[in-house]
């Protein structure tokens, strides 16, 4: 029979550490990280629509919210619904929503695109219960939809800022 043993996990934890720092490794987040330079520069095109403001919510809410900054970020999202189960009456009982962001952060002074991508993702929801169930669920399931992609897209400009620091 095999106990936790305290003394072996901490060495291993502190040689983890001692690893970490030896290899270069700096927080993106950090005093001297390469996202400080996004974060509150990054003027966040208006939304059009209900989703594309819960996108720019969460970007503001991740990046900064700045009317006027040294970089303008670009953001169109495209979604689409399916079935994605039916009970044996042939009732739908759940959905699948997909969703693709397509993205591209700009200098404002130059106007150039420093960098741009597409980010995609599924989610789903229940459709079982009563209609205003439903129509909850389905709402929560565009907003979560949202949160991942722009969980995504913060994601793409930190490894943009890393691998481009200056």
């Amino acid at each position: 029979m095999s106990s936790f043993n305290r003394r072996s996990f901490l060495l291993f934890a502190a040689a983890s550490g001692v690893t970490l720092a030896g290899c270069g490794f700096t927080p993106t987040y950090g005093q001297k990280g390469t996202a400080t330079r996004f974060l509150n520069n990054i003027a966040v095109d208006a939304p059009t629509d209900q989703n594309t403001y819960v996108l720019v919510r969460e970007l503001e809410d991740r990046l900064g919210r700045v009317s006027q900054g040294a970089y303008g970020l670009s953001v169109a999202v495209k979604t689409t619904e399916e079935t994605a189960a039916k009970n044996i009456r042939g009732v739908i009982t759940r959905f699948d929503i997909t969703g693709e962001a397509t993205f591209a952060l700009r200098d404002i002074a130059s106007g150039e695109v420093l960098t741009s991508g597409k980010t995609q993702n599924f989610v789903s929801y229940s459709a079982s219960g009563t209609t205003v169930a439903t129509l909850a669920a389905e709402t929560d399931a565009y907003e979560r939809l949202m949160v991942i992609l722009t969980d995504q897209i913060v994601a793409n400009l930190m490894a943009y800022a890393a691998q481009n620091p200056s």
